[in-house]
């Protein structure tokens, strides 16, 4: 017979009441049972832990260090329960830049009206997966598709690239800017999570790249002057800044936007929350070229 649980907490229950009797009302079984356990325990332990009476139950030297370390392994299943039901409650999402623009009020609000149960929180990671694969979110909206076998992903819908510049530029006063616009000018990109690529464009027309690290790095290089950026609509609905505007670029291919986990361990929500994001972006205006 291997040492259980069950064992540690009729020790601790015959402890804390004072008697078999009142252990066993407040571990709602029988006395027999509640004796059984602690012969058991002392049997697996080969020493006697409590001394009997008719009136009194009383520690021995070597059941009070026991009875120590038996609390701290029973604190420890406890916590181990909490995060468990605390996992269950909350749906943690990463996201790179911006979580899902325009959309994420609504999918909010949609997600607290169908699953009241459960928190959905959005967690920013500039990562290439989002926190993903750091462990610091079960689920991960991405607008580029890992190439890590160890995760997968559904497609939740696409979003426009609009370039980004400094309110001042001459390109500022155009309502809608093209590719080639920016043929041979200065683009700051993020090549970890980033969605600008030199691809984009011909390999005679394309800009001059430099790397930044962050959001407020590449917005305040752009808004500097003679830097630009081209990104997802999102980015746009979530990040409005002094000095900068944003226009859509009629000629770019969309963004896809797709939900990613761990592959083999895809959370149980996960189909609703994509359910619920996919709704949303299928019933947004259609993309304007």
């Amino acid at each position: 017979m291997s040492l259980e649980l069950r064992h540690l907490r009729a020790l601790a229950a015959v402890v804390d009441a004072g008697t078999f009797t009142d252990a066993a009302i407040s571990l709602q079984c029988s006395q027999a049972a509640v004796s059984r356990a602690i012969l058991a325990l002392e049997t697996q332990l080969g020493a006697q832990l409590l001394s009997r009476s008719t009136r009194h139950v009383a520690l021995t030297p070597l059941g009070e260090r026991v009875l120590t370390r038996a609390r701290r392994v029973l604190l420890e299943v406890s916590l181990i329960s909490e995060e468990a039901n605390e996992a269950t409650r909350e749906l943690r999402v990463g996201y790179a830049w911006s979580t899902l623009g325009s959309h994420t009020s609504a999918v909010q609000r949609g997600w607290r009206a169908e699953h009241p149960e459960s928190h959905l929180v959005f967690r920013q990671s500039n990562t290439a997966t989002a926190g993903l694969l750091d462990g610091e979110v079960e689920l991960a909206v991405v607008r580029t598709a890992p190439r890590d076998p160890r995760i997968e992903t559904v497609r939740l819908g696409e979003e426009r690239r609009v370039a980004v510049l400094a309110k001042d530029d001459p390109l500022a006063r155009k309502r809608t800017l093209a590719l080639d616009d920016f043929a041979g000018k200065t683009m700051a990109v993020d090549a970890r999570t980033g969605t600008t690529v030199g691809s984009l464009w011909p390999a005679d027309r394309s800009p001059v790249f430099i790397p930044t690290s962050s959001l407020d790095e590449w917005l305040t290089l752009i808004a500097d002057g003679d830097v630009y950026g081209v990104t997802s609509e999102a980015t746009a609905a979530q990040h409005p800044r002094p000095g900068i505007v944003y226009r859509p670029v009629r000629d770019a291919p969309a963004i896809e936007v797709r939900l990613a986990w761990w592959r083999g361990a895809k959370p149980a929500l996960a189909d609703a929350l994509a359910r619920l994001i996919g709704a949303a972006y299928d019933e947004a205006p259609q993309l304007t070229r």
